[in-house]
């Protein structure tokens, strides 16, 4: 029990107490946002690593970008429902790896190789360390961390065929320097094809022409790694039929955002969305007719 006179010491000493602490926090320099680079969990016998290789923020008109076909009411109701702004989006670049214990295998390269290679490094990956590369698909921010071949000196490379030949006649500056080159130390799958042992293609086409998701299956575990079935948690993935123009066939992407996360609400299935907000999991649920909602993980990947 405190005496009278160890109280009144206790109390005296308070406002220096305080001042000195004021100081100290005076004095500490502002450091801005920080995000963290990695998150690691486990998968069955599988070890899966979410990477973030950059992320932006988008002030011009996010509507221009999502909801095109609804009106600026129906956007910021929404909006507005979901504690987000009308006038500024963040991007979020999420490549992932998979340790299978056998081979290393990264999903998608980011924007460059300055943002996929510090990325891998903060997860404590070197580049020479990846066996197999998988394109999802050919957009710029998937393939720009490729260099042309020179950032995974030992990788092999996996992607859909459909998407392979649309590119290769399309003309394209990003598509001829990055993933061109590689062709020859490049295998082709369809839907339904193997990149190793428990991870099989799934087509989801209409982002682009042979867009693909991958289902991930180790030890009765799953995960599905989505890519951009949906480009944002509320106005593509809450709301299928949003037009996004980044979609190269609108409709084609809708029953594909439709299909896709159909079937994983159903069974309970856990994703990685390449543009979600990092870690870039969760889970989804439906929503009304036709709509879902996006439930971000919180510690089950940890149990």
């Amino acid at each position: 029990m405190l005496t009278r006179r160890q109280t009144l010491t206790s109390a005296a000493a308070l406002p220096l107490a305080a001042g000195l602490a004021t100081t100290a926090s005076a004095e500490a320099e502002m450091k801005g946002p920080m995000f963290a680079q990695a998150n690691r969990f486990t998968l069955g016998g599988f070890e899966v690593t979410a990477l973030l290789a950059g992320t932006r923020t988008v002030t011009d008109n996010p509507q221009g970008i999502f909801g095109m076909n609804v009106s600026e009411e129906e956007f910021a109701e929404v909006s507005q429902a979901n504690f987000i702004p009308t006038d500024a989006a963040q991007f979020f670049f999420t490549p992932t790896v998979v340790n299978t214990g056998a081979e290393l295998i990264l999903f998608d390269t980011g924007l460059n190789p300055d943002g996929i290679t510090g990325a891998l490094a903060a997860a404590g990956y070197t580049p020479d360390q990846v066996d197999v590369v998988v394109l999802t698909h050919m957009h710029g921010d998937h393939i720009g961390g490729l260099g042309g071949g020179a950032t995974f000196p030992n990788a092999r490379y996996v992607t859909g065929q459909v998407e392979y030949d649309h590119w290769a006649g399309a003309g394209n500056e990003g598509f001829d320097a990055n993933v061109r080159p590689l062709a020859d130390n490049m295998t082709f799958i369809a839907d339904g094809g193997s990149v190793a042992s428990g991870i099989t293609a799934m087509a989801a086409f209409g982002h682009t022409p042979g867009h693909m998701v991958y289902m991930l299956e180790s030890d009765g575990a799953s995960l599905a790694i989505t890519a951009d079935t949906a480009n944002h948690y509320v106005w593509s993935l809450a709301y299928p039929d949003w037009e996004v123009r980044f979609d190269m066939d609108k409709a084609a992407a809708a029953q594909t955002r439709k299909d896709v996360y159909g079937m994983l609400a159903a069974d309970r299935v856990p994703f990685i969305g390449y543009h979600m907000p990092f870690p870039a999991m969760g889970y989804v649920e439906t929503r009304g007719e036709g709509g879902f909602r996006y439930v971000p993980v919180s510690y089950q990947m940890m149990l």
